[in-house]
């Protein structure tokens, strides 16, 4: 998870739906939400440990009549929710950078959508490289990464602090309310706002689609998760605090040229076009560092699914190679389906970014239904569920529950159009790619997947006797 650089990029619409309120306590909010939501999970992943995560444990909970069918499903919508989020950092990357050459030459470089699509491509290449040739050096990947992460929060932090000329006001950052969305509702508008906030906590489930190259993922895998959420959660708050703190003239950073509030922030803070630019640098570093392993996850879920024959071409999907041990084709195929989503950007940065809506939409629901079939089993069947050796106890019943108030909230809100009156350019296009998802999964579970759907029940059956072992042993 890369939270207060993702929050570079998403900090938008909270300032415009919001305004400081917005970002400062939907924060709080996502942040409370998240850790409620990665507690669930972990429980989950404890008891089975397996590159599938959601959809293999909506297979369990669901129960042997409904489980091939609901898991089908939640596995079709990870799948794609996976893919989409793994879209979001390459392409920050890529035209942060043309933002960066707009700032620096703004007399000589002309803008355009296809520069932006090749960069995102290239981020995407090299990742892609990374994950196949050198896999053996992820586990280093991810320690350079983390300890980057934490170095530039630091650094950035510093900075912005040090040098601003000017500062907010303690009323400014936590009492203004600015809705400029054209909402009549501020309280709509304070809920689209804090949507900034509840994107950069999703992903936490990364660490599960990795559990199977894991020692020990039944304890391992859930203290990752939350562990994540509870360092990002924090990170990302403190680092909302310095910005609205030092941000300066909020109308030129959201009237930028650039196309990142955040660059003209940068600029505003150090009075420099270098200064500006090392800073976005960071972020643009940390978002291509962090394509490695959301590409890594995200091939991982494909392949889970595909061993489970419920993609197409599955028998292929799911071939790993012996030299290396890694799912190469899944790979593959997941980057040349980004690959071929960037053609779009070309076309419209508004179908791209319709496309990648789906990033929060779609992971929120692949959290939703497991979580929720938790609480029934609680309430119908406790005598059935399986636990490992990570378990909430008496709090887990509460702690599901506010997961799910909270997925609901944001999963309906994530549907709304930001800005009012609705336009063709600023229209919210999640539910439709949502919508036309979940189309596409059914007219193929009716034409192949119910016949060659193996589901996961045999499977798991397996791994959680093992993690029952282990919470015992």
């Amino acid at each position: 998870m890369a939270t207060w650089e993702a929050l570079c990029s998403t900090m938008a619409t909270g300032l415009i739906s919001g305004g400081p309120v917005s970002l400062i306590y939907g924060a709080i909010v996502a942040a409370i939400g998240s850790i409620c939501s990665a507690l669930s999970l972990a429980e989950l992943a404890s008891a089975y440990p397996t590159a599938g995560g959601q959809y293999h444990f909506v297979a369990h909970l669901s129960g042997q009549s409904t489980s091939k069918v609901t898991s089908y499903f939640a596995g079709f919508i990870t799948t794609f929710g996976w893919i989409t989020v793994t879209g979001s950092a390459p392409f920050l990357a890529g035209t942060m950078i043309q933002g960066l050459l707009v700032l620096n030459y703004p007399e000589t470089y002309v803008y355009e959508r296809w520069h932006g699509t090749l960069l995102y491509w290239a981020v995407l290449v090299v990742a892609a490289v990374v994950c196949i040739f050198c896999s053996h050096i992820l586990p280093l990947v991810e320690k350079i990464s983390m300890s980057l992460h934490i170095a530039l929060f630091f650094v950035i932090l510093i900075v912005m602090c040090a040098v601003s000329p000017t500062k907010n006001s303690a009323s400014y950052v936590f009492t203004t309310f600015e809705n400029n969305s054209g909402w009549a509702s501020d309280g709509a508008a304070w809920c689209i706002g804090m949507l900034s906030s509840c994107y950069v906590l999703i992903g936490y489930d990364g660490a599960t689609h990795l559990s199977e190259e894991m020692r020990n993922p039944e304890i391992g895998i859930p203290y990752a998760m939350v562990g994540s959420v509870v360092l990002n959660g924090f990170l990302g708050f403190c680092f909302l605090i310095a910005l609205l703190f030092c941000m300066g003239d909020i109308t030129a950073a959201l009237q930028t040229t650039t196309g990142f509030p955040i660059i003209e922030i940068f600029y505003n803070v150090t009075r420099s076009h270098a200064g500006a630019s090392a800073m976005s640098a960071s972020v643009v570093l940390m978002a291509s560092l962090a394509t490695i392993p959301l590409l890594a996850s995200a091939a991982r879920v494909m392949w889970a699914f595909a061993r489970d024959q419920g993609l197409p071409f599955s028998n292929t999907v799911s071939k790993v190679e012996k030299k290396r041990g890694i799912p190469t084709v899944a790979i593959l195929v997941t980057l040349v389906i980004l690959i071929l989503l960037g053609l779009i950007n070309i076309g419209s940065t508004t179908a791209f970014n319709a496309i990648l809506s789906l990033a929060v939409v779609g992971l929120q629901i692949s959290y939703l239904v497991p979580i929720l079939l938790l609480i029934w089993r609680r309430f119908k069947t406790p005598e059935s569920l399986a636990w490992g050796p990570f378990r909430l106890g008496k709090a887990g019943l509460f702690v599901n529950i506010i997961a799910t108030l909270y997925l609901v909230f944001t999963s309906v809100f994530s549907l709304f159009p930001p800005y009012q009156p609705v336009t063709p350019q600023n229209m919210n296009y999640a539910s439709l790619v949502l919508g036309a998802t979940l189309i596409f999964g059914l007219v193929y579970w009716l034409l192949f997947a119910r016949k060659t759907y193996a589901g996961a029940l045999n499977e798991m059956d397996g791994v959680a006797a093992n993690a029952t072992e282990v919470a015992k042993g």
